[in-house]
């Protein structure tokens, strides 16, 4: 089968439009008793000969949770979807089939979730895998249940590895925000939290740590509620963009936070000496727990957190 490359390219050289589009989907409501969390992924993934984008949307609320693919047609326009209901109150939706066309060419899911393991969050973090198929190729394959996916669907490898350009979590909480990212595919997933203190009789607060460790501290957040900073992470350097200003200027429920974490191009060692950049916060720790050595090339990935505070 031929690889029609030019639309992948012409979509790498365009990946800004996805930053564009995330802007401009609904927001969700923060009714404590309706909010729902979600966690989008945009990929790239070569299906039928042509490099196209899949978006894979976990939702949960109270009282549903649902799995939503769609694939862009070779266009960019046209949208092909399947839904999966993974219902808490029936097991045997947690692993399961389902089949549908894109543009004239079969493609399978295959899932199965019944071990798996959840935080807070609408994705699972553990035992678990989702298989996307197309001409006997898993083209794209979530989760780390990954010998299971490949006897179960009989089908081998991409050719190509799929291509993650980003992620997109909407989190409710009160004063702490939790998700989960990998700045490079070779090494291992951090566990990101977000904590703030916008109450009280003390001036606001804010701090983001990774794996246990504060990266950044922003004291005085009713002057720095906007703000950006670089640490580094597996000695890559990632800058972290924060914007806050709902959180402390509009009524409780009615905005997000926005948090932005973008691999950047690397430095020379000789301007890497501190450990970090930005003067708009005071950083605890930083590069003391992470390396500050060569760096890696940039990555197209970024991790978008909306963190919506509840009461």
């Amino acid at each position: 089968m031929a690889f029609h490359f030019p639309v992948r390219a012409q979509s790498v050289r365009n990946s800004a439009v996805f930053g564009e589009r995330i802007t401009e989907e609904p927001y969700p409501h923060t009714n404590n008793k309706n909010a729902q969390t979600t966690v989008t992924l945009l990929y790239q993934t070569n299906i039928a000969g042509y490099w196209r984008s899949v978006t894979v949307m976990w939702c949960k609320n109270l009282m549903n949770h649902c799995l939503n693919i769609m694939i862009n047609g070779s266009d960019g326009d046209s949208q092909y979807t399947c839904k999966i209901d993974l219902k808490p109150w029936h097991f045997w939706s947690k692993k399961g089939y389902k089949s549908f066309e894109v543009e004239g060419h079969q493609v399978d899911v295959y899932w199965d979730l019944r071990s798996a393991k959840f935080t807070s969050g609408a994705e699972p973090i553990a035992d678990y895998y989702v298989a996307l198929v197309a001409d006997e190729e898993v083209v794209l394959l979530l989760g780390d249940y990954r010998k299971k996916a490949y006897k179960r669907t009989k089908s081998r490898p991409a050719l190509v590895e799929p291509l993650l350009f980003y992620k997109k979590e909407n989190v409710f909480a009160k004063k702490s925000f939790a998700t989960r990212a990998k700045f490079d595919e070779r090494r291992k997933e951090h566990d990101i939290v977000v904590e703030s203190s916008t109450t009280g009789l003390k001036d606001p607060e804010m701090w983001i740590s990774m794996d246990g460790v504060v990266l950044i501290h922003v004291r005085n957040l009713q002057w720095k509620f906007r703000g950006n900073q670089t640490v580094l992470i597996d000695r890559q350097p990632v800058q972290v963009m924060w914007d806050v200003h709902d959180w402390l200027f509009s009524s409780p429920g009615s905005g997000h936070g926005l948090f932005i974490f973008k691999p950047i191009a690397g430095e020379a060692d000789s301007d890497k000496e501190g450990s970090s950049h930005g003067g708009d916060s005071d950083t605890s720790t930083g590069s003391r727990y992470y390396s500050t050595r060569s760096p890696i090339t940039t990555s197209e990935f970024s991790l978008f957190l909306y963190a919506w505070k509840i009461e």
